[in-house]
């Protein structure tokens, strides 16, 4: 298939569907609503949106979902049939900027989901919403907790450690202002770049301001 030629305010959007009469009907949909331009698989661009179609979240489609992201995808769009808490959370694992379940697919929910994820926004169903914080949650009090971790992979003195760091402090002068030996501090930055396979004390201060760790 031939990319089309894409209008300045077209939003193109690479849909991959189980069958050819699914993504038949979605790129017919799509092409009746403005702004929108279908592309090819090897014309996807990462301002662009993916638009993944399953009927359940399994491995294969937590691999799909990967394989597009790995490609330069990064706003991905899952519509499915069946998701339940395990699928969820696989989805949003796997980088998955909305969810839409395809009983409540209208043309309008279809095109709010697709440009919201263009706009670097997410979309899902309330209840979705609320079986995912639920899980987000149990995930923090059963697994990460009892580690000494949060959800940004960090304890909470790996964290501090990291912020002095970015604000110039040596391993001595962060030591000095959290009460540790500088034997410490070079222990916790030990961790954290081997955990995350991290280069050095540098690369962990670049990483954690890159994701908003600190």
């Amino acid at each position: 298939m031939v990319a089309e030629l894409l209008p300045n305010d077209s939003i193109p959007v690479l849909v991959s569907a189980p069958d050819p009469l699914s993504r038949a009907g979605i790129v017919s949909q799509l092409r009746s609503s403005h702004g929108f331009t279908v592309v090819a698989d090897d014309a996807a661009t990462d301002d662009g949106v993916t638009l993944v179609v399953a009927d359940e979240m399994d491995d294969s489609v937590v691999a799909e979902i990967r394989m597009h992201r790995a490609r330069g995808s990064s706003r991905i769009v899952l519509l499915i049939s069946r998701v339940d808490d395990k699928g969820l959370l696989s989805a949003a694992e796997a980088g998955v900027s909305g969810v839409i379940r395809r009983s409540e697919a209208t043309a309008h929910n279809l095109v709010a989901a697709l440009r919201a994820a263009a706009a670097g926004e997410g979309t899902l169903p309330p209840d979705l919403l609320g079986r995912l914080l639920h899980q987000v949650g149990q995930l923090q009090r059963q697994i990460l907790s009892p580690r000494g971790l949060t959800l940004t992979g960090l304890t909470e003195r790996e964290t501090e450690v990291l912020r002095l760091l970015a604000e110039g402090c040596d391993t001595a002068e962060v030591g000095s202002r959290l009460f540790y030996s500088e034997r410490t501090v070079k222990n916790i930055i030990h961790d954290v770049t081997s955990r995350l396979e991290l280069r050095n004390r540098t690369h962990a201060v670049a990483y954690a301001i890159r994701e908003g760790l600190i």
